[in-house]
């Protein structure tokens, strides 16, 4: 961690609702005036789609089943760790950006499945900002979690998650049910090894919570909507949180435990704006003293 040069880390799995939480953060920063330095999960996978698709395929032979990015071994953690420690040390390190199709290819100069170049962080920035995978990762390599000053995880119930992951995948990505269905049993494994452990670790957790029939999620035809969900709202150390302000600011919302608010899924926007816009003050306040 770094008073000097802060670092956010939003975590959650494929289909878990990251980018809405990025989306947020970029609210609070463009009104607040931050500058922040964005970093995707993507960009530390090891492989890219071609190498990946071969390796699947030579894991499959010697008898692994489980193999998938959420695999620690697939991805370049030491590189994500040695970017989050730069940056906390120094404000700045690397990256890189993977391309995820043909609007991301024309936007970057490359061909889909491909990753650009390695380049430095642009210059001046207030914050470091991560979403992807594995922002909170412990293990017999990396601390991650020690890392980061701020750490969000993004994590809907399961059929929930996989049913947004089917809906994305079908229309941004043009892959079968089928193909996603085989994506989802692949990564269980890892799922539960590696995605799963970091929620332990984060500072805040969302957990979107549908209030309408998932049993299914492979046979789903559209996702639920903020208004036919709750989201619950888990921190970590509670000491300092406002929760009577929260809950007469947030309308429907109510204490589940002494350090969980549940409020109505429409409603997460103005809840994340109200919890995290506070906590980027202090980190940025923090920064600047230092």
């Amino acid at each position: 961690m770094s008073k000097k040069h802060p670092i956010i880390s939003v975590t959650g799995s494929s289909g878990a609702g990251t980018t809405t939480v990025k989306t947020t953060f970029d609210q609070i920063f463009r009104r607040e005036g931050i500058k922040a330095v964005s970093i995707e999960g993507d960009a530390f996978h090891r492989y890219d789609r071609a190498a990946m698709k071969q390796q699947l395929e030579h894991r499959k032979s010697q008898g692994d089943e489980t193999f998938s990015h959420f695999s620690y071994e697939a991805n370049e953690l030491e590189k994500l760790a040695e970017a989050f420690r730069s940056y906390g040390e120094t404000g700045n390190g690397m990256t890189r950006h993977y391309i995820h199709d043909d609007i991301e290819a024309e936007k970057w100069g490359g061909d889909p499945g491909t990753f650009t170049d390695w380049k430095n962080f642009d210059e001046g920035s207030d914050l470091l900002f991560y979403e992807g995978l594995h922002g909170a990762v412990v293990n017999d390599e990396v601390d991650l979690a020690a890392l980061a000053d701020l750490k969000i995880g993004v994590v809907p119930v399961i059929n929930l998650e996989w049913i947004q992951k089917i809906h994305r995948d079908t229309d941004k990505r043009g892959y079968s049910t089928e193909a996603i269905t085989d994506t989802i049993l692949r990564r269980m494994h890892a799922y539960v090894h590696c995605i799963c452990p970091q929620f332990i670790r984060t500072d805040i957790n969302f957990q979107r919570v549908p209030v309408v029939d998932t049993s299914d999620p492979f046979i789903a035809r559209w996702i639920p909507t903020p208004d036919e969900s709750i989201v619950v709202i888990r921190f970590r150390n509670p000491r300092g949180i406002d929760f009577p302000y929260l809950i007469s600011m947030i309308e429907g919302s109510w204490m589940s435990r002494a350090n969980s608010i549940v409020i109505p899924g429409g409603k997460m926007d103005l809840a994340m704006q109200l919890i995290l816009t506070p906590m980027v003050h202090r980190l940025i306040s923090e920064s600047r003293r230092s």
